[in-house]
């Protein structure tokens, strides 16, 4: 009996470092998902017809397209459910409802607002972001901002606040603070923490270059994704 204990006990302790071995560098083994319960639409701005800012071959939908997609698989690997209001090169209304059809752009982008909008509240997610990027006549603005509807749900702000600083904390290429805002129509009608971030100017050189770069872009949606985990950490202390 005592050496079939001890068989027992040395199979369970190999078992054991076997466990440890393949686990011990890995925190997510011993620790709960840190965004864990946390559900998350992210709007990746314009698309299809309407491309949005541009500057030569950059064109804003396929930057925020780009950037939107990895702070989803940043997201979803903290364990956040992740909605994506657009997953393609078209816009919300062609993925959603390609059925419709609008006699004018403005009809098409006006009833794409509504739709991302509407997406917002059915699916009563904790937190939302719209990603866009900036331009404007001339070259030498640039920075990424972060803003929330002054009318808005009370945490906007601080989730605002959370994601410019690890942008400037991570980035260090802006000294941009955020910023309330009243205009935005999806700010405005999210009943949950939303946020817009500009993530820089397409009209200036260096930033479209950066903003036009597969690792920039990883880096800017890592700032974001960190952000957010602050946030909630506050949030929930």
């Amino acid at each position: 009996m005592k050496r079939w204990i001890a068989l027992g006990v040395i199979l369970l302790g190999c078992l054991c470092l076997v466990v440890y071995e393949t686990s011990a560098s890995d925190r997510s083994f011993f620790l709960p998902e840190p965004l864990g319960g946390v559900k998350i639409v992210i709007d990746a701005g314009h698309g299809g017809v309407d491309g949005g800012a541009s500057s030569g071959e950059i064109i804003e939908k396929n930057v925020t397209l780009a950037i939107a997609q990895k702070v989803e698989k940043q997201l979803k690997r903290l364990g956040a459910e992740v909605v994506m209001t657009r997953s393609t090169d078209g816009d919300v209304l062609d993925e959603h409802a390609p059925s419709e059809e609008f006699s004018t752009l403005r009809e098409r982008k006006k009833e794409d607002i509504f739709l991302r909008s509407n997406l917002v509240s059915k699916n009563e997610p904790d937190i939302f972001l719209t990603i866009h990027a900036n331009a404007i006549p001339e070259e030498k603005w640039r920075g990424a901002q972060v803003f929330y509807h002054k009318d808005g749900h009370q945490n906007s702000e601080l989730l605002a606040k959370s994601i410019q600083s690890t942008i400037k904390e991570s980035l260090q290429n802006t000294e941009r603070e955020a910023l309330a805002i009243k205009q935005i129509y999806l700010l405005k009608k999210a009943a949950v923490p939303a946020v817009l971030v500009e993530t820089g100017f397409l009209s200036n050189p260096e930033e479209r270059d950066l903003l036009a770069s597969q690792e920039y872009q990883e880096k800017m949606a890592a700032a974001i994704v960190t952000g957010i985990e602050s946030y909630v950490n506050l949030e929930f202390e």
